[in-house]
């Protein structure tokens, strides 16, 4: 039977410990800022994330405004929009506290309808458009993530799971090859059992649902790190070296997405007004679940739960936030 480590006071003091040290060494290694962001946007310019489901985003009519809003559900289009709007310039980037409310995702031990993530974007040189630069940007986290575990054990001497510095790299379409006949989430689990932290890289729809108007399909990936308490891979972030004029058009012609390319943020891109940049998103609460060995991110994250969810507490005795 599953018993936290932690009790629930020191879960919240760790929680803290985790997420101070971690943005720190963020922000350290890759030369980054905090800046404000916002929680909703315009709806209709091109801002707001999708995650490749279209109108997937809340929306709703601001009667002082005259305007339709959207809840945002992730910012990689809006921070790239920032770094020139503030004047930002190459090895030089930013990072925020990003809330957002994901209405279509089902929740789980590792899902929840409220997302918290650092969302961070950094300026790159056309050169740094391959994926030795992202891998290296990659190992730099992974890094930080060690450390940061590290840490918070000297605290917490109960705490003896280990992070895997070391990263396995593996694209989309190898993996494929690897498990063709399991499905996404399968292949995941039999890689990440195996070597515990993976970069999966490439990763567009011949893989999974994936938007086409931020990362560059050829240049992306996702984290993973096996948790021994759940039994399972956690993605813990999302990320990639940002689409360019050419890969842009490419992708949204192959999604068929052509007829929004009029968007302020799609005519940004396709006029070489906005920097060449790589970034992405690292959850939060999912840091914390793995970093405190928690068996459910409820454990470490404030949200509302479906009654499958509430039965899976009750069963496993799990104090939830």
């Amino acid at each position: 039977m599953y018993k936290s480590k932690l009790s629930m006071k020191d879960t919240q003091k760790a929680i803290k410990i985790v997420k101070d040290n971690f943005e720190r060494k963020l922000a350290e290694t890759f030369n980054l800022d905090r800046v404000s962001a916002p929680i909703i946007v315009p709806s209709k310019e091109g801002i707001n994330d999708d995650l490749g489901i279209k109108d997937s985003a809340l929306s709703f009519y601001v009667e002082t405004l005259n305007k339709n809003v959207e809840i945002v559900q992730s910012l990689a289009k809006w921070k790239r929009m920032a770094l020139k709007k503030y004047g930002y310039h190459v090895y030089e980037g930013l990072y925020t506290d990003m809330n957002a409310i994901r209405a279509k995702d089902e929740v789980d031990q590792t899902h929840s309808l409220y997302v918290d993530q650092w969302d961070w974007e950094l300026i790159i040189n056309k050169s740094d458009r391959n994926i030795d630069f992202l891998k290296r940007v990659v190992n730099k986290i992974v890094k930080a993530i060690k450390e940061t575990k590290t840490l918070i054990q000297s605290f917490y001497n109960v705490l003896t799971d280990e992070i895997k510095e070391e990263v396995f790299y593996i694209s989309g379409q190898e993996l494929i090859k690897m498990y063709p006949n399991l499905n996404v989430k399968q292949r995941e689990y039999e890689i990440t059992k195996l070597h515990k932290t993976v970069f999966i890289t490439q990763i567009g729809p011949h893989y999974d649902l994936r938007a086409p108007d931020y990362d560059d399909w050829h240049l992306n990936g996702d984290l993973l790190i096996w948790s021994d308490v759940i039994n399972d891979a956690i993605e813990l972030s999302s990320m990639g070296i940002r689409v360019n004029k050419e890969s842009l058009l490419i992708q949204m012609e192959e999604s068929n997405r052509l007829d929004e390319i009029n968007a302020k943020y799609y005519q940004q891109i396709i006029n070489n007004e906005l920097p060449l940049t790589i970034g992405g998103g690292i959850g939060q609460s999912r840091l914390c679940m793995v970093l405190l060995e928690k068996l459910h991110i409820a454990e470490v994250q404030a949200s509302i739960w479906s009654e499958k969810e509430l039965n899976f507490f009750k069963e496993n005795k799990i104090e939830y936030l």
